[in-house]
């Protein structure tokens, strides 16, 4: 969530920057300009009425005191009548701080300015691509026809369960699943992340923090009866960990890797390109989070995108790495980047990874600061990256190194696997 303060001190920075996610902005920054006006004067007036009636009643027990008791009745008259007024002037601002908490709530981050303008995928930069694409054999398949030729993944199987998008994976395909897993955790851990065992499930105040809520309400399963949400992601168990905390500035960054499932409905995805393992449901992801110094943020970031890329570098996937456009940035975000794989079997790109700076938009809502060196209360900057989605990797992996003998297990996966080669 933005910060009034720096909406009024940026008013046109502000309206230029969302104007690269292609929204037009000025109707509600000025409407926020203006509520918070509304709040200050009537915060004002009712600070002025509860001070005059306080006054007034001292004055009524000093008159008492002094027998003057027909003086003190007319004043109480008066401090009646200023409780009705200050009564009416608390719920107004009540009401105005609601109407500008909810507004506030509706804007997304600002983004970085090195974001290019775009309205979707088609406008995102690249900026770095390695690796080969392999050369595959003559009658080279999809992964979900290899998941099927050595029955290692059950797609019907997942929807006689539960319906589409919820596959179940068997033998070696679970083994090559755990593998992943384990692989991204002890990578992440050795980069210095402490990694954590997170809940499924989340309150309603955690996915305001993090800004599923209100923008995302309809992509996440809603536990009606207790309000809770199943997670879309572990940022959002993970970052709230610090929810409500005050940091001592020698305690940054504060790191969490984490391997959680995750579930998303996904309204609306239909087609061939959400095929297999392309879109789910529930699927497996290692999350890396991170809470920053502002000043040190964005070089974490820099740091974030190198150690994923390592990750990749050493399965031996070809990958190349976007810079979101504004279209395409997430509402709280404020600067992403993606990694995408290449499928060869599809002859397309697969996004795998998304490492993001929200700078302070989550930390306000989440309340997450540090006393900085001068000794106030500073918001952190978040941060978070997948580290990695699974299903798309694995698909990567199934198609990238099939052969016609069987699919080879990457080397740095085998001593996890226990295995060499799926046939």
């Amino acid at each position: 969530m933005l910060q009034v303060p720096f909406i009024k001190e940026n008013k046109n920075l502000v309206i230029e920057r969302l104007s690269k996610r292609n929204i037009d902005a000025a109707e509600m920054i000025n409407n926020v300009i203006d509520f918070d006006e509304d709040r200050k004067r009537l915060q004002t007036a009712l600070d002025a009425t509860l001070a005059e009636a306080n006054s007034l009643s001292k004055e009524i027990g000093n008159l008492y005191k002094s027998g003057e008791a027909q003086k003190a009745n007319l004043l109480k008259e008066k401090t009646g009548k200023l409780k009705d007024v200050s009564k009416d002037l608390a719920e107004r601002l009540n009401g105005k701080v609601e109407a500008l908490k909810d507004l506030l709530y509706k804007i997304p981050n600002v983004p970085h300015d090195s974001v290019p303008q775009g309205n979707s995928e088609a406008d995102n930069e690249e900026i770095f691509k390695a690796g080969e694409i392999p050369k595959l054999h003559k009658g080279a398949l999809p992964h979900w026809e290899l998941a099927k030729k050595y029955d290692i993944i059950d797609f019907e199987l997942g929807t006689k369960i539960t319906g589409a998008g919820f596959p179940v994976y068997k033998g070696k395909g679970a083994r090559l699943q755990r593998a992943l897993i384990a692989y991204f955790l002890d990578t992440n851990v050795a980069a210095g992340y402490t990694e954590y065992q997170l809940p499924l499930m989340v309150n309603e105040a955690s996915a305001l923090g993090t800004g599923q809520l209100p923008d995302k309400e309809g992509q996440m399963y809603h536990v009606t009866e207790d309000n809770l949400y199943l997670i879309p992601t572990a940022e959002v168990p993970g970052t709230n960990i610090f929810r409500d905390i005050v940091l001592n500035e020698n305690e940054l960054p504060k790191t969490v890797t984490g391997y959680t499932p995750c579930f998303r409905r996904e309204a609306g995805s239909y087609g061939s390109h959400v095929r297999g393992l392309n879109r789910l449901h529930q699927f497996d992801k290692v999350e890396l989070i991170r809470v920053e110094h502002p000043t040190k943020s964005y070089n974490a970031l820099d740091g974030m995108v190198k150690h994923v890329e390592t990750i990749l570098k050493d399965l031996k996937l070809p990958y190349r790495i976007l810079r979101l456009c504004g279209g395409d940035t997430s509402f709280a975000a404020a600067l992403t980047y993606d990694f995408e794989i290449f499928s060869t079997a599809q002859d397309r790109w697969l996004e795998v990874s998304s490492v993001s700076n929200f700078e302070t938009f989550q930390a306000n809502r989440l309340k997450l600061r540090f006393k900085n060196s001068d000794g106030k209360n500073e918001l952190a900057h978040t941060l978070n990256g997948s580290s990695l989605a699974l299903p798309r990797i694995l698909a990567g992996i199934l198609e990238n190194y099939q052969t016609e003998s069987g699919i080879v297990i990457p080397e740095v996966l085998q001593p996890y696997t226990g295995f060499k080669i799926i046939d």
